[in-house]
């Protein structure tokens, strides 16, 4: 038995506090550092103490601002690269100098923003797997080459001229340049939503964060095509407002680029890793983890080293002066994150639920990227071949006019469903003291409801007698397009969270490739039956004109948002019944 420390000290039977410590830990050179004053003194112990202590809240305080300063900045990096990379929703601004000066046909014309929209849909699932496992920093680099190699190919062969004249280059030179184009569009865009969505999407304002960047996207297609059209504009057709394509394409490159670049260093995911463990800690809850290889790996590796599931390994606060144990909790992190989203997506895929999102979201933003990208020959169907096209119903406005009006909706709808969301029966109490909500599904099926009603005057031929009334198809189909373009994201990361939000909104995003192709070949088909009729009528226009270009495509496009409408009022209701306040 060691001797007790009283037992050495026979002549002061008194108890100091420090005897204490000498039982728990070695004796130190501070020990002999006692105060000679009163006992109520400080000891030098005890000031060493509580400057650890201030220098340790100076250091957490330090951290969480810098960790706000981050995400902030990340934000606002996010918002530079949307209000940017929408430069293909200008496309109907110089689509028709297409026909012009390329001479080529209406099919030709709708293949190249076709296959600008599948190089822009297709890939996503591919974007958002790499931004979840990775980080958005090297898909924005990505987006930024993607942009710059796309228009300077594309504006060097419109200079070229048609490609059947001497020195004109091939119709498919054109279309690979709009592949770069459409491939910078989706890197750019899923980058910074997907940065927007992890750093605020478990955050009460989840809905306006998503909704800003969005929001800046269709914004873009406005504020390019007005300095395509003011600053850009052919000198010898001002009159018109015709765009100097050339010039406009290199200007757009280089802008991109740059925004590229920018992005490829401001965007970051801030507390990634607490997002994971957090995620790791409810789907053990759920018993969703009870037989994956990860798993078991992790409790290993954990038991090792004497830490509980969940959580982080002792010498994460050292890593940098310690190689293999920082090694070691990457090496248990990377495991973690991939144990997580390969859960995530097998989840999501297998949920009925989100195939009736999906074929509502191909039903709605199919016709609405039919009606964006034709706007130009739209607009040329209500006039006769001679008339000219007065300013009020020019393609420029009526981008502007889908861009402001899709933007509003965004930022309204995002904004209202963070105010009067309702919340699931777990949520605490204080959320559920509101007394008046409105589910974001009930934004949703309302907005597309009105995205119908513009197909719907425009199918009725009502425009074609009165074509000062075509901004008001313009605005319902932008506030339907833009909510509903809004909402869907928002809806994805509030029913399956926002760990693997890449991933998911992928999928989903990827629809409305087909759907611009399917309706894309509707309206050209249309179109161009149009145009033949009027050949063996005898006429000279190689333009259509009249009711008969359209009439049939908006009745089909109304119908299909009708029917979006009825199925995702099934998957609201199959929510509902599992308690998922959308």
């Amino acid at each position: 038995m060691m001797p007790s420390r009283s037992s050495s000290r026979p002549s002061n039977p008194h108890i100091d506090k420090l005897d204490f410590d000498s039982h728990r830990r070695p004796p130190t050179s501070h020990d002999s550092l006692q105060s000679s004053g009163p006992a109520g003194l400080l000891l030098r112990d005890d000031e060493s103490f509580f400057s650890n202590i201030v220098d340790g809240v100076i250091e957490r305080d330090r951290k969480k601002m810098r960790r706000h300063v981050l995400k902030y900045a990340s934000f606002a990096s996010a918002i530079l690269s949307c209000l940017c990379a929408g430069s293909i929703t200008a496309y109907s601004l110089y689509g028709p100098l297409f026909l012009k000066h390329l001479r080529y046909s209406q099919f030709q014309v709708n293949a190249v923003s076709t296959t600008a929209e599948l190089a822009m849909y297709l890939p996503v699932p591919l974007f958002g797997y790499l931004c979840d496992r990775y980080n958005p920093r090297p898909l924005s680099l990505v987006a930024g080459l993607f942009f710059g190699v796309g228009y300077l190919l594309a504006a060097l062969t419109y200079r070229a001229g048609p490609p059947r004249s001497e020195g004109g280059w091939p119709f498919t030179i054109m279309v690979l340049a709009f592949v770069g184009v459409g491939m910078g569009t989706s890197c750019m865009y899923l980058s910074a939503v997907t940065t927007c969505a992890k750093n605020f999407g478990r955050g009460k304002h989840k809905g306006l964060a998503l909704a800003m960047p969005i929001a800046a996207f269709g914004l873009s297609g406005m504020w390019q095509s007005q300095v395509g059209s003011h600053f850009f504009a052919q000198k010898e057709d001002e009159r018109n407002g015709d765009v100097d394509v050339f010039r406009y394409f290199l200007f757009l490159a280089g802008l991109l680029f740059a925004v590229g670049m920018v992005g490829a260093v401001g965007l970051r995911v801030v507390g990634e890793e607490e997002m994971i463990d957090d995620a790791v800690d409810e789907m053990e809850r759920d018993g969703l983890l009870q037989d994956s290889p990860y798993l078991q790996r992790s409790l290993l590796h954990d038991g090792e080293n004497g830490n509980g599931y969940g959580t982080l390994s002792p010498h994460h606060h050292d890593a940098e002066a310690s190689s293999p144990a920082s090694k070691a909790h990457n090496t248990e992190t990377a495991i973690k994150k991939t144990m997580v989203l390969n859960t995530e997506t097998r989840i999501f895929l297998t949920d009925p639920t989100m195939w009736l999102l999906a074929a509502g979201f191909f039903l709605t933003t199919g016709p609405g990227e039919a009606f964006i990208n034709n706007l130009g020959t739209i607009i040329h169907t209500l006039y006769p071949p001679s008339a000219s096209i007065p300013p009020s119903n020019s393609p420029a406005t009526h981008v502007s006019i889908v861009a402001l009006t899709s933007t509003l909706a965004r930022l309204l709808t995002g904004t209202l469903s963070d105010l009067l969301a309702p919340t699931s029966s777990h949520s605490d109490a204080q959320a559920n003291k509101k007394t008046f909500t409105v589910s974001r599904m009930s934004f949703l099926l309302t907005s597309t409801l009105l995205f119908s009603l513009g197909q719907l005057i425009l199918a009725t031929t009502a425009i074609q007698s009165h074509p000062p009334l075509f901004p008001l198809v313009s605005a319902l189909v932008g506030l339907g397009y833009g909510a509903i373009f809004s909402l869907s994201p928002i809806i994805v990361s509030v029913v399956w969270g926002v760990q693997n939000f890449g991933t998911n909104w992928g999928i989903v995003a990827v629809v409305p490739a087909a759907g611009a192709a399917i309706w894309g070949a509707v309206y050209s088909g249309v179109y161009q039956a149009g145009v033949e009729r009027s050949q063996i009528m005898g006429e000279e226009e190689q333009m259509c004109y009249g009711a008969r270009c359209y009439r049939s495509t908006f009745w089909a496009m109304a119908v299909a948002s009708w029917v979006a409408v009825g199925l995702w009022a099934w998957a609201w209701r199959r929510w509902r019944a599992r308690d998922i306040a959308v």
